[in-house]
C-alpha cells in the first residue's frame, strides 16, 4: 500500500531499508502495534533507516559533475582536497565473503564464497562533518536531503519542539520520523548543528551524495567485497572486525549501550548517537569504526542471491533499485538488530538519507593533490 504524500518529499513513499515492501507512513501514535512487531525479530527491526524510492539513473552523472576532471579549472589550489593523510593500503588477497551461517537470511548473507581482490586503498575513517564541509565549500554542492527539504531522524535524538511538529511516522518502525529541515548540517532537525562535532561522521548523505564527494576527492565508493574484506582485517571466521573479544558487547565498537533501543539510547558506550571517528580501536588493517557508528554506502547494487563460485574483484549486479550498505550503526545491538557483523548487509535507494547513514571512500591508488 502506498504511503501518504509527505509534502516536501514530493509525494515519494518512505520505506524501511530492512524490509522488502514499502510500509505505510501513518499518523504518529497510531502504529504502536506495528512497531512492536517490527522490533521483535532481527530480520525486521527497521534500524537500517527508511528510504526514498529513488531514481538511480542519474547517479553516475551526479558523481562526474563533481569529479576533478569535470572541475579542472575549478577553485584555487587552497580549496582543492589535500592528499589524504589517512588512507590505508589494503593488500591483495583471497577471503571468504558472506557466510554459510546467516543470521538474517532474507538479507542475502549466504552463501560463503571465495573472493580474490587486487590491492586498493581505504579511508581509515568515516567521512566526517569537517571533511564534507570542505567539499561543499569548494563545489557549492547541495545534498539530496537539502533538496527534498527533509530526512529521517531517530525519534530519540529529537528535541520536544521538533517532535511536536512531526505528524507522521513509518508504520513498521514509528521511531523513524520524517523531519523537515534535517540534513547534514542539522542532523536532528533545524534546531541542531554540527558546529560542535566536526569530527563526527557526516549524516543524511545519500548514495548519490557520497559518490559525488568521492569523485571530488579523487576516490570512489568501495565495492561490497572490498568493504567486507577490509572489515575482516585479514582474519578468518570472525563476526566482527577484530579478535572475538572486539565486539559491541565488549564496549570496543560504537554500538554498545543500546539495549533499551528503541525506547532510549542509554549512552553506555560513552556517546549518545554517533561517536567521533577513531574513538574506538582500529582493526588489524588500521581501519576505524568498520561496524557501528553509521551505516556505510558501497558501490554495489543490491541483490540477495549470490553465486557460490569463486570470483575476482566482484562489483555486484549491473543494475538494480537499491544500493548495498554495510556495518550497522549506533542503533544496532544484538538484542535488537544484529547487523553490525562484517557479513551483515542492508540496502537503501540511492537518494535515501537518514541520521545513521554515512560513508567512507576507497581508491585503486593513493590520490594526489592537484
Amino acid at each position: 500500500m502506498a504511503a501518504p504524500a509527505l509534502g516536501s518529499l514530493g509525494g515519494r513513499r518512505a520505506a524501511l531499508a530492512l524490509l522488502v515492501l514499502l510500509p505505510q507512513l501513518v499518523p504518529r501514535g497510531g502504529a504502536a502495534a506495528a512497531g512492536e512487531e517490527a522490533g521483535a525479530g532481527a530480520g525486521s527491526c527497521g534500524c537500517g533507516a527508511p528510504q526514498r524510492p529513488g531514481a538511480p539513473s542519474s547517479s553516475a552523472a551526479a558523481a562526474h559533475r563533481y569529479s576533478r576532471e569535470a572541475n579542472a579549472p575549478g577553485p584555487s589550489p587552497g580549496q582543492r582536497p589535500q592528499v589524504p593523510a589517512k588512507m590505508v593500503p589494503i593488500p591483495a588477497g583471497v577471503f571468504t565473503m558472506g557466510t554459510d551461517d546467516p543470521q538474517i537470511r532474507q538479507d542475502g548473507e549466504a552463501p560463503a564464497r571465495r573472493v580474490t581482490l587486487d590491492a586498493f586503498h581505504m579511508d581509515a575513517y568515516e567521512v566526517s562533518n569537517a571533511d564534507f564541509e570542505k567539499f561543499v565549500n569548494a563545489t557549492g554542492y547541495l545534498t539530496e536531503a537539502e533538496k527534498f527539504g527533509d530526512s529521517f531522524v531517530f525519534e530519540g535524538m529529537l528535541s520536544e519542539r521538533v517532535k511536536t511538529g512531526v505528524r507522521q511516522a513509518v508504520a513498521a518502525a514509528p521511531w523513524w520520523l520524517p523531519v523537515k529541515g534535517a540534513d547534514w548540517r542539522h542532523p536532528e532537525g533545524p534546531d541542531s548543528t554540527v558546529a560542535h562535532r566536526p569530527d563526527h561522521p557526516v549524516l543524511h548523505v545519500s548514495w548519490n551524495d557520497a559518490a559525488a564527494y568521492c569523485a571530488w576527492a579523487g576516490k570512489r565508493l568501495p565495492t561490497e567485497a572490498e568493504w567486507e574484506y577490509s572489515c575482516r582485517g585479514g582474519l578468518r571466521d570472525r563476526l566482527f572486525p577484530g579478535a572475538t573479544s572486539c565486539s559491541p558487547e565488549a564496549g570496543t565498537t560504537p554500538t554498545s549501550g543500546r539495549a533499551e533501543f528503541p525506547v532510549a539510547d542509554t549512552g553506555e558506550d560513552g556517546f549518545r548517537g554517533t561517536a567521533p571517528v577513531a574513538s574506538f580501536p582500529p582493526n588489524a588493517y588500521g581501519l576505524y569504526d568498520m561496524v557501528g557508528n553509521v551505516w556505510e554506502w558501497t558501490s554495489d547494487w543490491w541483490a540477495v542471491h549470490h553465486s557460490a563460485e569463486d570470483a575476482r574483484n566482484p562489483k555486484g549486479p549491473p543494475s538494480g533499485k537499491d544500493r548495498v550498505k554495510k556495518g550497522g550503526s549506533y542503533m544496532c545491538h544484538k538484542s535488537y538488530c544484529y547487523r553490525y557483523r562484517c557479513a551483515a548487509r542492508s540496502q537503501n535507494t540511492p537518494d535515501s538519507s537518514a541520521s545513521n547513514l554515512g560513508f567512507r571512500c576507497a581508491a585503486d591508488r593513493l590520490p594526489t593533490a592537484s
